[in-house]
């Protein structure tokens, strides 16, 4: 027993090395790189508008970079309120529970949160579902930007819900990078897409609130 898992260990090891030196071993990589990212989106509108090297200098960053795609966010924002003492009801959502601004700065107040939207318009692949992550420039003030994944064949603005963390006020800048998109291409394409199921949040533009 001993012995095969010490063979089954050595044999990880070497295709790890494979991997590593000679990615054509697994030609099914999960994630997919900044080629596949340029053509996609160069030659069949994967995203729109599309900047294909990252802009950092004096802003925070965007445009396409190694293993993803770095998105800004437009000027349209819904700052959370409690004014009106409305209850955030994901079922019956009250526009009371929010104001709306069209900002080049948008302040989020302490530990509440705003929503807002990409400036870029994506479609998904059939066989790709794709993940968002915040930027570390954002994190390291506290501030949180949660997106749920984009499913294969969605289209739309992605709606970006941004969390101030913090006991302070936080600045959000209106067309420049808030958030990273992975993009991972399954084994094959799925039985039943985003699009198949007509899904509520198909084709969305601008900030759209929850719907049931």
């Amino acid at each position: 027993m001993r012995a095969a898992r010490l063979e089954q260990n050595l044999r990880f090891r070497y295709k790890a090395r494979q991997w590593r030196f000679n990615p054509e071993v697994d030609p099914d990589m999960p994630i997919l790189p900044d080629k596949w990212i340029r053509d996609m989106a160069q030659k069949h509108g994967m995203i729109e508008p599309f900047v294909e090297k990252q802009t950092r200098e004096g802003v925070i960053s965007y445009g396409l970079s190694s293993y993803g795609y770095d998105a800004r966010v437009s000027r349209e924002f819904k700052i959370f309120t409690n004014v009106d003492s409305a209850i955030v009801d994901p079922k019956a959502f009250s526009p009371a529970s929010f104001v709306d601004r069209q900002l080049d700065v948008c302040v989020v107040p302490p530990n509440s949160f705003a929503l807002a939207t990409t400036i870029e318009y994506f479609r998904v692949p059939r066989d790709v579902l794709v993940i968002c992550l915040g930027k570390s420039t954002y994190a390291r003030c506290g501030i949180i930007v949660n997106v749920t994944p984009l499913e294969p064949e969605w289209e739309g603005h992605v709606t970006i819900e941004i969390s101030n963390t913090t006991p302070l006020p936080a600045k959000i800048y209106a067309g420049e990078g808030v958030c990273q998109f992975l993009f991972f291409r399954g084994e094959e394409p799925c039985e039943t897409s985003y699009a198949d199921r007509a899904g509520k949040y198909m084709r969305q533009r601008g900030v759209t609130l929850p719907k049931l």
